[in-house]
């Protein structure tokens, strides 16, 4: 290790998808590749932004869509963010409330969006207003992935649902109190809710776009380039954490890592569910299981169709210039050099949001 290596601080928020850098840190991985690594726990993906936004951060977990959102000028200042690594693919859940449950009737998972679609007119017929539902951020995969599910059915999105946004640790409780009668999130939060007897399990985010990227390792503007050393070896430390995160004999100590530095409220079992590709009170695993090596390798062209998407929903603001996405694929292939067993890049998986017109009156 360098001699006084400077410090990375890397802000993440309390999910199953920070696992990479929870585990790079627990088994001592960023310190093995000769980098100084402190991480923050966030409670809002907004407090992350800004953090990273105004130097209080050099890293983070962050969602896809709001580094594009940020590039573009769309959320907080301007800043033209790096992704060096990915973080996962899938590993989101669309939860609902035991009432709006039972007002689509049976269903096995994952709810198809006609009967959801349905269940919504009947209840509009009746005079009741449009549910609430939460996502996590407005520039997320979260709401992006959801939109696209209900407007395949017909549904307007902006009118025939009230879209909140609700940071995730606190889903289950706003789900519970009645605020929301619904939220797509990543697990374990999903999960956590139906275990508590407050949600039911609709369907994954990876049924809408099966093995979709998901978070990102991202770093501040211009970082990338003035402390490119530093950024390689803390991007090889997160590739061996996902390389260590896809063997299962590793999943119970993952899972018990996860519970000590980032949910120490949550049971084991549900933490170690997520982990196995699991939601709580579905008996079948998920078609799409959350993947972290997969997801390693930075595929601009999956930056794109959040970009896509995006532009649909006029998320960015009128005449924005093409955002620089700042996927570099360059970075993740000289970091994963360093390894002993470099991984293989996983592949790419076409979107459905690149099937969508990207300017719509919805």
């Amino acid at each position: 290790m360098p001699r006084n290596p400077a410090l990375l601080r890397i802000g993440y928020v309390p999910l199953t998808d920070a696992a990479p850098l929870v585990a790079a840190e627990a088994l001592g991985l960023f310190a093995r590749h000769g980098v100084r690594v402190r991480l923050s726990r966030e409670q809002a993906w907004a407090a992350l932004r800004d953090k990273l936004a105004f130097g209080a951060l050099e890293g983070a977990q962050m969602l896809g869509p709001l580094v594009l959102a940020l590039a573009a000028g769309a959320s907080g200042p301007r800043r033209r963010l790096t992704v060096s690594a990915g973080l996962a693919r899938n590993g989101n859940t669309v939860i609902l409330s035991p009432a709006l449950a039972g007002q689509i009737g049976p269903f096995v998972p994952p709810l198809r969006a006609s009967a959801f679609a349905e269940a919504l007119r009947r209840r509009a017929e009746s005079g009741l207003p449009p549910p609430t539902f939460a996502v996590v951020f407005p520039h997320s995969s979260h709401n992006l992935l959801l939109r696209h599910w209900l407007a395949a059915s017909g549904l307007d999105p902006d009118h025939d649902l009230r879209l909140v946004v609700v940071p995730p640790p606190r889903m289950t409780e706003a789900l519970a109190q009645g605020a929301i009668e619904g939220f797509c999130a990543g697990e374990p939060w999903g999960s956590h809710a139906v275990a508590q007897g407050v949600g039911r399990f609709a369907l994954a985010t990876g049924d809408i776009w099966p093995d979709h990227p998901e978070k990102v390792l991202a770093w501040a503007e211009g970082l990338a380039e003035t402390r490119e050393e530093e950024v390689l070896r803390a991007t090889a430390a997160v590739i061996e954490a996902a390389q260590w995160l896809e063997v299962p004999a590793n999943r119970s100590a993952a899972a018990r890592l996860l519970q000590e530095r980032a949910f120490p409220e949550l049971p084991l079992s549900t933490i170690a569910a997520a982990l196995a590709g699991r939601v709580a009170g579905c008996a079948a695993p998920l078609a799409t299981p959350l993947r972290f090596a997969a997801a390693s390798r930075p595929v601009a062209g999956e930056a794109s169709a959040w970009l896509a998407a995006m532009r649909r929903w006029k998320h960015l603001p009128a005449g924005a210039p093409e955002p620089a996405a700042g996927w570099r694929a360059d970075l993740w292939d000289r970091a994963a050099a360093r390894l002993s067993a470099p991984p293989a890049p996983g592949r790419a998986t076409p979107s459905p949001l690149l099937a969508i017109p990207q300017e719509t009156d919805a």
